[in-house]
């Protein structure tokens, strides 16, 4: 079984390609069942790897490890002092008119919401900051797509996912925010129908974390990793499997 893409790793760091569909920490499962424990089994045992960031468990892409806990500490200093950048795609529904434009909308939790880790815009909610560009817009049978790159000045939870929903443009395949949080209790009831997967497109929700750049031991350090197949099966027009279990 493969445990994850390695895109780099060193006697410090560990950066890998987080897929769609596997969360970050354990949760009830198999060793394989978070990306945390997949970490541990690829290193050995030699050094407790440290999670610096995290990504939701449906959004695929970069991310970083300490092998160390003194590269670990430096890793989340860079991160709280801002000069760490991640720059994400994300396929959202709709022709987005802006060519480019920064989201400024406080977050907070959605009391009214079923689903207990929902968030939503509130007047008294945390700051929080997306911006984005369009890259291209695009058609296919199920309606008009935009395919934008985002960047986030803040990192609240779901930051991207709600404030794209709040502007009127849900990312492709979001279970939560994608206008019917049914679609995501029904995904983890295990009762998703055919007719939630037709709504929903694709089988996670279309965001992908593709780089990260950091300054590193006096160098500028960019990391990369193309987007999952059947994100770029979107884009051409393909159709997109679905895994069986889901």
């Amino acid at each position: 079984m493969i445990l994850f893409p390695v895109i780099h790793e060193d006697a410090e760091l560990l950066v890998l390609h987080k897929p769609a569909g596997l969360v970050c920490h354990p949760t009830k499962g198999d060793e394989y069942s978070s990306l945390i424990s997949r970490v541990r089994l690829y290193l050995g045992g030699a050094e407790e790897p440290q999670m610096v960031h995290r990504l939701d468990r449906e959004t695929s892409g970069v991310m970083l490890f300490g092998k160390t806990r003194e590269a670990a500490q430096e890793l989340r200093r860079l991160w709280e002092l801002g000069f760490v950048s991640k720059r994400y795609q994300a396929i959202v529904h709709g022709r987005v008119a802006m060519t480019s434009d920064r989201i400024d909308l406080p977050l907070g939790r959605d009391e009214l919401s079923r689903v207990a880790i929902k968030d939503c815009v509130r007047p008294d909610g945390a700051v929080a900051r997306t911006r984005y560009r369009v890259e291209r817009v695009f058609e296919r049978p199920e309606g008009v797509f935009t395919l934008l790159w985002v960047w986030l000045d803040t990192g609240r939870k779901h930051q991207i996912r709600i404030h794209l929903a709040a502007v009127g443009h849900p990312i492709v395949g979001d279970k939560i925010y994608g206008g019917d949080e049914d679609r995501y209790l029904a995904f983890v009831e295990g009762r998703l129908l055919p007719e939630h997967r037709k709504a929903l497109l694709t089988p996670n929700q279309a965001l992908h974390a593709g780089s990260v750049w950091l300054p590193w031991n006096g160098e500028e350090r960019l990391f990369e990793s193309p987007a999952e197949p059947w994100f770029l099966d979107f884009l051409s027009g393909n159709n997109v499997d679905w895994p069986e279990k889901t």
